[in-house]
């Protein structure tokens, strides 16, 4: 049976919760005829999210990755597509680090396509009536950053894995502050997640469909 790790980070930025991490939780102990799932948290930072990953990796020796984070202001399941190699951080992360402008992989290539099958995932989300879509950006944040450090450590030293990254929005607790501000209910989220751990396993190549963006 094939193993899927999920990922998902801590709070940061001053957010109670992290809904990647809500998310992920709840589907740790869950069973599924096509694969089984390990999940673990990685802290939002710079300097240390990655080696978390990197071990995470290697003790749950799974076949898909999948890095779950918060996209704040998204309305729907945003299924990324590219990682850049570019740390530019708006804010701070939890340790107090803000690097702007550095790359995250000294003389590494500057960008990593997602190996998952992200526009069947998206697909499968909207045949489930939850909103998604393939997105081009991760930002230049930890997400980014960690999302383009599994996709090096995947291409370097576990090259046989397969993994990217999927944003979600705020929970509705996350909103009450923030009016007209999309959110999305934690069932929904964790349905998702289930259902791109499932594309993963199922798809071994990407279906073809118009998922590009004008703009």
């Amino acid at each position: 049976m094939r193993k899927v790790l999920l990922t998902g980070f801590d709070p940061f930025g001053g957010e109670a919760v992290n809904p990647a991490w809500e998310a992920v939780s709840r589907i740790q102990h869950r069973t599924y005829d096509e694969f089984e799932v390990e999940v673990r948290q990685i802290p939002t930072a710079f300097r240390t999210s990655l080696s978390v990953l990197r071990q995470a990796v290697l003790v749950a020796k799974p076949d898909v990755v999948i890095c779950v984070g918060q996209a704040g202001g998204r309305s729907d399941i945003a299924v990324e597509r590219v990682a850049i190699n570019l740390d530019d951080a708006r804010i701070a992360d939890n340790e107090g680090h803000q690097p702007i402008d550095e790359p995250i992989v000294l003389e590494g290539p500057a960008a990593y396509w997602s190996t998952l099958p992200v526009k069947a995932i998206a697909a499968r989300l909207r045949e489930a009536g939850i909103p998604a879509a393939v997105s081009h950006t991760a930002g230049t944040f930890v997400c980014n950053h960690v999302f383009y450090g599994l996709q090096h450590m995947l291409a370097t030293e576990f090259p046989a894995v397969r993994g990217g990254f999927v944003h979600i929005p705020f929970l509705p607790a996350q909103t009450v502050e923030r009016p007209h501000t999309p959110s999305m209910s934690l069932d929904v989220m964790v349905r998702a997640i289930e259902i791109a751990a499932c594309a993963s396993v199922q798809y071994d190549r990407d279906i073809s469909a118009a998922e590009g963006q004008l703009h």
